[in-house]
């Protein structure tokens, strides 16, 4: 089992910058490619991004490239999502999953889910 725990949500204006953190525990994520999702409102649990399990490969939803960047350190079993330039479109739950294989843009392949931490950006 992998439990995940995210953290360094917030609320922001436009423009503004936060950084996401999920630590891991029960189980060494090195071997598992991880996502962080989002669910706004009224709206699916969709893709940002994703990273293979050395960090040599990433993946982001178009409305991320450019503004966001994942990142892993197997070492402290922990991910990070830095979201820069921030819009009011991007308030929502972001969800940090852990996946063994599989498309890494399509949560039916996440095996393990964190909580969740609020993001919201006022204009």
């Amino acid at each position: 089992q992998v439990q995940l725990v995210e953290s360094g949500g917030g609320s922001v204006q436009a423009g503004g910058s936060l950084r996401l953190s999920c630590a891991a525990s029960g189980r060494t994520i090195s071997s598992y490619a991880m996502g962080w999702f989002r669910q706004a409102p009224g709206k699916e649990r969709e893709f940002v991004a994703a990273i293979r399990w050395s960090g040599n490969n990433t993946f982001y939803a178009d409305s991320a490239k450019g503004r966001f960047a994942i990142s892993r350190d197997n070492a402290k079993n922990t991910v990070y999502l830095q979201m820069n330039s921030l819009k009011p479109e991007d308030t929502a739950v972001y969800y940090c999953a852990a996946a063994r294989s599989g498309l890494v843009f399509r949560k039916v392949n996440y095996d393990y889910w964190g909580q969740g931490t609020q993001v919201t950006v006022s204009s």
